[in-house]
């Protein structure tokens, strides 16, 4: 079977580029099951529960998050409301779930974990011992598992890599708005890639308009962040998964370049 995972959806910019291209992915691509990360969705930070809906309806089954979840209050009641919307598990007190299981295209059922990372992040619980604990609770006849690794350092998800990897069919990272290129299959057949990559506008300093941030960085003073418009990218990661083992067979990166 085949997992599709869209990296940070940021924005209307990114948005409409998953809404122009979802629909013919799914269908070239031989999709089972679609899920993107979309803490960005709304403006680039948080998500609303309209945003969330209309991105359900486009054709994704699963939405993942990160820290950013929490930037739009009207979303916290959503959460609870809402299984395929997912914050990271390893927060110790908050709405929502880490986790959720679902029932793919191709009738398997399937385990999609989001998870966050600690370093230069705000303070969660761990997010390897809570792998582990999700693992250990999970009913052992689900064998595909993808987990979505929300974190700040390439050692931290690469880490998680290495850790759960025989335990999952596929860990990818998200968060720094920049595709990585060290795709890969490890030993124990978890399929795996650092940072998927922002879905997006690339004309931008991960998603903001380029004069805010460089800016910032000349001046050192506070300015409002604003999401650029041009040149929107979609960046994906697409897992052949083997539903019997849960190994995955295969793994490449998919991108698609807007208008």
């Amino acid at each position: 079977m085949n997992l599709l995972f869209i990296g940070d959806i940021f924005a209307a910019a990114g948005r409409r580029i998953v809404a122009d291209h979802l629909e013919d992915i799914i269908k070239t691509n031989h999709i089972d099951l679609a899920i993107a990360n979309a803490e960005n969705a709304a403006g680039g930070f948080g998500l609303t529960p309209a945003i969330a809906e209309d991105l359900f309806r486009l054709g994704l089954d699963v939405l993942t998050s990160g820290n950013h979840i929490w930037d739009k209050r009207e979303l916290y009641d959503y959460l609870d409301r809402q299984p395929r919307l997912l914050r990271p598990a390893n927060y110790p007190d908050a709405p929502g779930k880490g986790i959720a299981v679902v029932r793919a295209r191709n009738d398997i059922e399937c385990a999609v974990i989001n998870l966050q990372g600690r370093t230069y992040m705000p303070v969660t619980d761990c997010p390897f011992r809570k792998a582990d604990q999700i693992l250990s609770d999970m009913d052992p006849a689900i064998k595909v598992k993808f987990v979505d690794f929300h974190a700040e350092v390439t050692s931290e998800k690469i880490a998680m890599g290495w850790y759960l990897d025989g335990r999952v069919s596929a860990v990818v990272g998200t968060h720094t708005h920049v595709p990585t290129a060290d795709t890969r299959i490890l030993p124990g057949g978890a399929a795996y890639q650092t940072d998927c990559g922002m879905t997006g506008p690339y004309h931008s300093v991960i998603g903001v308009e380029t004069g805010i941030i460089i800016q910032r960085f000349l001046t050192a003073m506070p300015g409002r962040m604003e999401a650029a418009r041009d040149a929107p990218e979609l960046h994906a990661v697409i897992v052949e998964v083997d539903e019997a083992t849960g190994r995955a067979r295969a793994a490449r990166r998919h991108t698609v370049s807007g208008d």
